[in-house]
């Protein structure tokens, strides 16, 4: 990908950017994050023309509860940019936020993108953040980024693995020498998941529910199927029963989305399976003898490992602060 564009050695950026599909999260040297809300924009349609409204956190109750004239609008789809309006605003509001801390306009920033992210994709980022005052960005791959953060030794010469599971895309990376030697993305991630929960709700038990409760309950699951108490092990959603028309509230054994969980991760095992079927046979070796690191806030934990481990024999970690770990890489590349 060697039109990104990259710093010269005398400037160094200001700060450094995970957008990710469903959160943004800024980091300045020697703090950390410092910003940390729901990629989500809103908009008003005041005759045709959208007006922006608010973006982040304060958006985030809007998602299914606005009114006509008000328009949820995610700058991200995939893991990439579809909407460079909205990702300029978000751009803008964590900006401001952070004002302060670093300068408004002409600030110099590393911004994550997917390891496929085509040209016109990379082209559309800059583009948005352009608008939003940014007068220098390089586009850092997320994996490379992921793993850094995930502590990986990515620059020893044996091979590194890592499944980054985001919310729009998932990604699957091995490193070697600080080089990447092979990756695979697959364009589904922990919305793809939440839409799967739903529509397993709506099919099987005739139950509405909204993306937000979806996504609750899916982080629900996550954490409550390590747990052995059958008390723990039910969870309640809260949404429309079609057969009656009227709210209501659906108690369900959490071992019943098992399947739903399982076939969601198989797509990722099939994936690792690929990637590692194209391996050189001393890259492979090195795997047997460590992990795969599991990273990113689409994860649950015990489905992928089994997913994986099932289809390609190689055991599955679990990061530290796994939804974190692109912006800590982001941070050890601003700081060094």
């Amino acid at each position: 990908m060697t039109y990104f564009p990259f710093f010269t050695r005398t400037q160094k950026p200001d700060l450094a950017i995970d957008l990710g599909t469903a959160n943004m999260r800024m980091v300045i040297q020697g703090i950390g994050c410092v910003f940390d809300e729901p990629s989500l924009c809103c908009f008003e349609d005041i005759g045709g023309r959208p007006r922006f409204i608010a973006a982040g956190t304060a958006v985030q109750a809007m998602v299914d509860r606005a009114p006509k004239n008000l328009r949820v609008r995610r700058p991200l789809a995939r893991g990439v940019l579809q909407d460079i309006e909205a990702t300029s605003e978000l751009l803008k509001h964590g900006l401001t936020s952070i004002s302060g801390r670093v300068r408004r306009y002409g600030s110099r920033v590393l911004i994550g993108l997917p390891a496929d992210a085509t040209k016109a994709e990379a082209n559309a980022l800059l583009a948005a953040a352009d608008d939003a005052g940014i007068a220098q960005v390089e586009l850092v791959r997320e994996p490379f980024a992921a793993a850094i953060g995930a502590g990986l030794p990515v620059g020893e010469a044996r091979a590194s693995m890592i499944v980054e599971c985001g919310a729009g895309t998932t990604e699957i990376a091995v490193f070697s020498i600080d080089g990447q030697c092979k990756t695979r993305s697959v364009r589904i991630g922990g919305q793809n998941l939440d839409e799967a929960i739903a529509e397993y709700l709506q099919t099987k038990h005739h139950f509405l529910i909204g993306r937000q409760t979806a996504e609750t309950l899916k982080k629900e699951l996550s954490d409550r199927t390590s747990k052995s108490s059958p008390a723990e092990n039910v969870v309640q959603a809260k949404g429309r029963d079609l057969r009656t028309a009227l709210p209501g509230t659906l108690s369900l054994p959490c071992s019943a989305f098992d399947p739903v969980f399982e076939k969601h991760f198989s797509r990722f095992a099939e994936a690792t399976r690929t990637v590692l079927g194209e391996l050189s046979p001393d890259l492979a070796a090195d795997l047997l003898d460590g992990q795969i690191i599991a990273t990113g806030g689409g994860i649950s934990a015990r489905f992928l490992a089994k997913a994986i481990e099932r289809e390609c024999g190689v055991s599955v970690v679990l990061a530290r602060d796994a939804s974190g770990c692109v912006a800590k890489g982001l941070q050890y590349l601003l700081e060094n």
